[in-house]
């Protein structure tokens, strides 16, 4: 939906001033793994630093030497411990000047269902961080899909928690095997951006642990380096100085020896210290004099009155330090002899980019075949929509990688289809637009430069006057830094780096005046430049009318269509922004034979769909999404990816709808009063039909499922099957297993829950017997009266098949009691 970023303070803050500051180890990290327990006698150097030297360590700043960084430590060159920079992911690795590897986004990853892939994927963003120079990268994120319009869906994985413990676990190998240290964010129930900073969310105890935390748990059994904590309240206490989180349930609980780092700015007091934070992240640049770096706002000069003043005691900040110390020599970056730094490895990161895309799409919708494009259909084509000339990368926000390269999808399957094809292009939806007229904005605004290098301030203050009432798109032009763009008080449009070429942003306006203020800062030694410019109600109608009379014209017409998910502020609904609902649907009418190509972060309404041939739903598909989206169009490649989320028909029918203390709150505090009964959940136990289930997608081939088992295995059961493929292609199948619940357990229960599943890899007409392992994990209940794991016992039903409501096998196991 339109994009809403800067309405939440913070975000513009900090992306402002994220952007003013400008070899596979073999055996390094696995050794030195035995040696980190959590909180052992305290590392021998922290007590050979001085006291400034151990509080450079726990708050991040700055520097403009070097790698651009999002975070930077200086060390202690002395005791061989040598400078950190971190960089923003996790979709890559984000800097603030320069390109990288930019990878597909999580949630595509996620719906590959594939750990082999993710560790893939982590190895990638991994190598791609050292070369370029960083030791830190900020993710993966992890966070559970509860809020379907929730901006940074994109940047998380799953609505289930399984699928979302497996792939952060996998994705954390693979970056660390590459010696880049992760980071498990956001701990905890960071699940929506709207008032991110204040909300204030209540969670029943067996809530917490069966839904939010079973991935953060595997992150710290897997032994990330570092947590993130998260901006809201958990239970009425700030998650970064939520001693029960940080040091009950982290430490005591999961036994991580890692350390704790805030999100941006989300320290709230120097006692944190105190309560398991052990470092602070974000700089408050209001602080700033004459052009200089601030300080920690509460781990800086304030920690350390606070430690000579005996108010914090120093053995704290020992311990901080010591946890981070203890992470840079696991990962060998302490002494003479530090791990080289491999090469970049472009190509081999489009390839593994190109992979994610392809195995994460799925196929919602496909209609009498009408993909694979084949014959006719494949020779004359109408490619319609703006990110199909200029590619819809990434989403928004602080995930947002400039990629290497990325080709443009019309150049794909241009060439894809060869010589003797008609392929034409029109925009459909228009973005950019024309430059705003003279006598529209009052005082006069030429763009151009507008700010001198090293500055931050206003830029423009003044009137834009409507000619009449209607649906308008203003687009922001923004280079040498960020820029914020405020109309009539409502949330501003943010502009830069992190926000992609241009912010275009659909506008309901009433003719007349309307209040425009804009204010900036730049970056590096470059001026900052900003254009206006806006498509009017006749210029989006042309461009339609275009795309329809293109759509006329050709056997087969590509809609591409996208949102806009971004850190920073929710979705105001799940419908497609701007006018594209409506484009699809006059081009479908003109063109029955009409595929949609989807460029999205998250869940959508589908109004649509039933006029359409076919839906490929791409996600945001990285630097390769081009050739994976053109790979998959004509059946190079065949469409293997599942939903890990649920597709509502509707946003009034979705687990947080209709109840304001769910979503979004009321005055700052929200409860989770559905429960654990989030996601497929909700659906299955309200009997709710959704647009398109949990685990849901289709492929060019079909299969079909037999002969179910159940034997004891280890503290779990193996569920065996056959399967084959009874199709005409070769093509993979997510198989999934589903357990009941226990007839023994008087706590909420979900009807059936994922407790396995893998992917499977068949010829036409191939059978495999497949096993799929259900852990001793998947059978226990968070047992709020003993605060810990309890089993399910008793008879409890097992379900197999392709989806969450496709489960065509289905036997039973005795679960004895523990």
């Amino acid at each position: 939906m339109p994009l809403q970023v800067a309405g939440s303070r913070s975000v513009a803050t900090r992306l402002l001033g994220l952007l003013a500051a400008t070899t596979l180890l073999t055996g390094g990290v696995a050794a030195a793994d035995e040696r980190a327990g959590t909180d052992q006698a305290l590392n021998p150097l922290v007590a050979q630093m001085t006291l400034d030297e151990k509080l450079s360590f726990v708050h991040w700043t700055v520097t403009l030497s070097g790698p651009f960084s999002v975070g930077y430590l200086p060390g202690v060159p002395r005791l061989g411990i040598p400078e950190i920079r971190a960089a923003d992911g996790p979709a890559g690795i984000r800097l603030n000047e320069g390109t990288a590897a930019a990878l597909p986004a999580p949630v595509a990853l996620a719906s590959s269902f594939d750990d082999e892939l993710a560790k893939s994927y982590g190895a990638t963003m991994g190598r791609d961080g050292r070369a370029l120079g960083q030791d830190l990268v900020m993710g993966p994120m992890m966070n559970i899909i509860r809020v379907p319009q929730a901006g940074r869906n994109y940047e998380t994985f799953s609505e289930d928690p399984l699928v979302s413990a497996r792939t952060a676990a996998a994705e954390i190998q693979g970056i660390q095997g590459q010696g880049l240290m992760a980071t498990a964010k956001h701990f905890a129930e960071n699940n929506q951006e709207n008032n991110r900073e204040n909300i204030d969310v209540n969670v029943d105890e067996q809530t917490l642990h069966e839904i939010e935390l079973p991935a953060f748990r595997s992150a710290a059994k897997a032994g990330v380096s570092s947590f993130m904590c998260a901006y809201n309240k958990v239970n009425g206490t700030p998650s970064c100085g939520n001693a029960e989180l940080l040091n009950d349930v982290l430490r005591t609980q999961w036994d991580f020896g890692g350390w704790v780092m805030s999100d941006w700015m989300a320290t709230h007091s120097t006692d944190s210290l105190t309560k398991g934070l052990d470092q602070e992240l974000g700089i408050d640049w209001a602080d700033s004099v004459n052009g200089s770096i601030p300080g920690g706002k509460y781990f800086g000069e304030p920690l350390k009155a606070a430690v000579q003043e005996g108010r914090i005691p120093v053995a704290a900040l020992d311990t901080a330090v010591s946890r981070i110390v203890t992470q840079l020599q696991r990962f060998g970056l302490v002494g003479a002899n530090p791990p080289a730094r491999p090469a970049r490895d472009i190509a081999g990161a489009a390839q593994v980019a190109q992979r994610v895309a392809e195995q994460g799409a799925v196929l919602l919708r496909n209609q009498d075949q009408a993909l694979p494009l084949t014959g006719a259909a494949a020779k004359s084509i109408a490619v319609i929509g703006p990110t199909a000339k200029e590619p819809k990368v990434a989403g928004l926000g602080s995930a947002h990688v400039v990629p290497d390269s990325a080709a443009a999808p019309l150049d794909t399957i241009r060439a894809r289809a060869g010589a003797d094809s008609t392929v034409t292009y029109s925009t459909g939806e228009e973005l950019v637009g024309s430059p705003l007229p003279a006598d529209a904005l009052t005082p006069a605004f030429a763009g151009g430069e507008v700010l001198e290098p090293g500055t931050i301030g206003s830029i423009y203050n003044g009137v834009l006057t409507v000619p009449e009432d209607g649906d308008y798109r203003l687009a922001v032009r923004v280079t040498g830094g960020a820029a914020s763009v405020q109309l009539d008080g409502a949330p501003a449009i943010p502009a830069g780096v992190a926000y992609g070429k241009v912010s275009s942003v659909p506008l309901r306006l009433t003719a007349g005046q309307h209040k425009l203020s804009i204010t900036g800062q730049t970056t590096g030694t470059k001026p900052l430049t900003l254009d206006l410019s806006w498509v009017t109600p006749q210029a989006a109608e042309a461009a339609i009318d275009q795309a329809v009379t293109a759509a006329k014209a050709a056997r087969t017409a590509v809609v591409f269509a996208y949102d806009d998910g971004a850190e920073g502020a929710d979705r105001t609904s799940l419908a497609l922004p701007g006018r594209q609902e409506q484009l699809i649907s006059r081009v479908a009418q003109a063109n029955p034979n009409t595929v949609v190509v989807l460029n999205t972060g998250s869940s959508l309404t589908m109004p649509w769909l039933d006029s359409t041939a076919a839906v490929l739903d791409m996600w945001y598909p990285g630097q390769s999404g081009a050739e994976a989206t053109t790979s998959l169009l004509f059946g190079d490649a065949n469409p293997s990816g599942r939903l890990t989320q649920t597709f509502p028909a509707s946003i009034d029918s979705t687990p947080v709808a209709g109840d304001p203390q769910r979503y979004p709150g009321v005055n700052g505090e929200q409860t989770y009063s559905e429960g654990i009964y989030v996601g497929y959940r909700w659906y299955d136990k309200n009997k709710v039909r959704p647009l398109f289930p949990f685990g849901y997608g289709l492929s060019y081939t079909s299969f079909a499922y037999r002969d179910p088992s159940v034997t004891p295995a280890g503290d779990g059961y193996d569920v065996a099957f056959t399967l084959t493929n009874t199709g005409q292609r070769a093509g993979k199948e997510v198989a999934q297993v589903y357990l009941g619940a226990s007839p023994d357990v008087r706590a909420p229960q979900a009807d059936k829950a994922l407790a396995g599943y893998t992917k499977v890899e068949l010829a036409p007409g191939q059978s495999r017997r497949v096993t799929v392992h259900i852990d001793g994990q998947q059978l226990k209940y968070w047992n709020s009266t003993t605060h810990g794991w309890s089993t399910g016992s008793g008879a409890r039903s097992v379900h197999i098949g392709s989806s969450s409501v496709n489960l065509p096998l289905e036997t039973r196991v005795v679960v004895p009691a523990s």
